[in-house]
């Protein structure tokens, strides 16, 4: 089955988040990519134009913008020097005031900027003018130019793409030779993309303790405000956060989101699902709000305790890129794949290679895990960090006794291409870590979030998905828009995985597609091979959320496994794209 990802309305069902209206149909990812939250951009009007007499303007020679026929900037420039040389003798140089007035006193540029990608910018310069020919020079501010031409009064435009995120100085210059005048206007351009700065795991919130917030516990429809910002070492500018979000202490189903909070309307999706007795964590990627703040919103109907734990954050500075890769398995304790073999003792650590393995780079500062805990032997938590360094006071992954589950992290790698796991538990656990992307600076793709949106849902038709049930050993494509993808320079997605109404236990693959979506009428493009990875784990009855940093490969496609035995139903949410473009 196909689906092209459409911004869509939210199912309500028990646990998970409602919308009590369908949001528009959008057309694809272009539009959600030409609708994401970007950069203001900049607007200089034409009043704030700088004119400057050039040095060539002495003499009486100037054109007349009354009568002068429209010249060339070298006819001008040549006409000018002969007759500058002829009454260079009996004539003085004209004050630059005086020249300012000349024939073409209305001369002024109008410069705005602004983006829908990434790292692009599409200028717009209006020229006021008399009817001369005019050179232009765009400086970027990056080191690099540009120019063009006009004839008199004008509007150009322009685009460009920066090679990393950050402010660039644009200017653009306006030369009218024939009446050695020069206008210059432009203003700072922020990217809308972010980069990515790894961050030792650190809590910023923990309402069980006071950490952050007042010692109490989230009540039902309440929020727990996060503050970001100027907490942990974290710098004022951020404009996104990777948290590790835990709810505990739970009574009841419910589910949490995330938001910027403070002038934003909460999403009607959810970023973690949780049912009564479990400790659910997952990895959130969110806009941190112009106070600095994250809020986190529990949609249950009992009150819960929620932790928060900061793992990185995206800022405009020029920092990681994230590149993608099809998930590979480097760590199973059971087959003593990436470290020992057998089970991770009590209370204890080991410490595994990243770089250089796989397809990954040396130099990286960052890596994007799924990491799964199985068969542990009680109550406990998971922590990955650095390989450098102490073990951190925060956690990635939760779990019960014989409990499988899954949570994607984003963990600093060490100097010497390494990172560790630490088993905080009282018993011992196998654990399994599958990688699906890096950060480095060489790597190019930003982050640009999107307003949160429903792309599927297999309980809801409204969602473009006939097919039913998420069927037990089958898979479901979903086409990306390849055009709107390649256009964009999309390296990877940012999606919420949720399965739902589970009838056994299983687990989830995401991996690209390795084939085109077939045009309509044609027969379906075979499945390819089923990934030996895992995006998130499931037991009979539950409802589990795993964040997903997926890549749609070379055809603009997203394969999702159900590697179960019992069919189950499958909720997906966008929140962004790591974009190069």
């Amino acid at each position: 089955m196909t689906a092209a990802l459409v911004a869509a309305g939210l199912g309500i069902t028990p646990g998970t988040a409602q919308a009590a209206d369908p949001v528009p149909v959008a057309a694809g990812v272009a539009e959600a990519i030409a609708k994401a939250s970007t950069s203001e951009g900049f607007h200089s009007p034409a009043d704030r134009t700088i004119r400057t007499a050039l040095p060539t303007a002495a003499g009486s020679g100037r054109a007349n913008a009354k009568t002068a026929a429209p010249q060339t900037a070298q006819t001008a420039q040549t006409a000018q020097t002969a007759q500058t040389a002829q009454t260079a003798q009996a004539e003085p140089a004209a004050p630059a005031a005086a020249l300012d007035a000349g024939a073409n006193p209305t001369l002024a540029v109008d410069v705005s900027g602004t983006s829908y990608t990434a790292h692009g910018i599409e200028l717009t310069t209006l020229i006021t003018s008399a009817d001369f020919a005019l050179g232009v020079v765009i400086d970027w501010g990056d080191g690099k130019t540009e120019t063009a031409t006009a004839q008199g009064a004008a509007e150009l435009h322009h685009s460009h793409t920066y090679d990393k995120s950050g402010e660039y100085q644009v200017k653009v210059t306006v030369t009218d030779t024939a009446n050695a005048v020069q206008a210059t206007n432009g203003g700072a351009f922020l990217t809308p993309g972010s980069d990515f700065t790894p961050h030792t795991p650190t809590r910023l919130l923990d309402t069980r303790n006071g950490t952050g917030a007042p010692a109490a516990k989230v009540p039902e429809a309440g929020t727990a405000r996060v503050k970001v910002a100027g907490n942990a070492a974290v710098p004022a500018g951020v404009t996104a956060v990777a948290l590790n979000v835990t709810v505990t202490e739970t009574v009841d189903s419910g589910y949490v989101t995330a938001w910027p909070g403070a002038g934003y309307d909460r999403p009607g999706t959810s970023n973690l699902n949780y049912t009564a007795g479990r400790s659910i964590p997952n990895l959130v990627i969110v806009p941190v709000g112009e106070d600095g703040y994250v809020e986190l919103y529990n949609g249950g109907q009992q009150p819960v305790d929620l932790i928060a734990d900061v793992t990185g954050y995206f800022t405009r500075a020029s920092a990681g890129g994230y590149t993608s890769m099809t998930p590979a398995r480097f760590v199973d304790t059971r087959e003593g794949l990436g470290t020992a073999r057998g089970k991770l003792a009590a209370r204890s650590a080991f410490t595994t290679p990243i770089s250089g393995l796989h397809g990954v780079p040396q130099g990286i500062t960052a890596v994007a895990l799924n990491v799964t805990v199985t068969e542990p032997g009680g109550l406990g938590h998971l922590t990955a960090f650095s390989g450098a360094g102490p073990v951190p006071t925060a956690s990635n992954l939760n779990f019960q006794a014989g409990q499988t589950i899954a949570n994607a992290v984003i963990v600093p790698v060490a100097e010497d291409g390494t990172i560790k796991i630490f088993n905080g538990a009282y018993l011992p656990a196998h654990v399994v870590v599958d990688v699906v992307g890096y950060y480095s600076k060489d790597s190019k793709a930003a982050f640009l979030p999107f307003t949160p949106f429903r792309t599927l849902d297999t309980r809801e038709e409204a969602y473009g998905w006939p097919g039913g049930r998420f069927r037990a050993r089958e898979y479901i494509t979903q086409g990306f828009t390849p055009e709107a993808a390649t256009a964009a320079g999309v390296e990877a997605y940012v999606l919420n995985t949720t399965v739902t109404e589970t009838g056994g236990d299983g687990y989830l693959s995401v991996a690209p597609g390795p084939y085109a979506l077939p045009a309509p009428g044609e027969p379906a493009a075979p499945a390819g091979p089923r990934p030996g990875s895992s995006t998130l784990n499931w037991t009979t009855g539950t409802t589990v959320p795993n964040l997903v940093q997926a890549s749609d490969g070379d055809h603009g496609v997203i394969t999702f496994w159900n590697q179960g035995y019992q069919d189950a139903d499958l909720v997906l949410d966008v929140f962004g794209v790591y974009q190069s473009k």
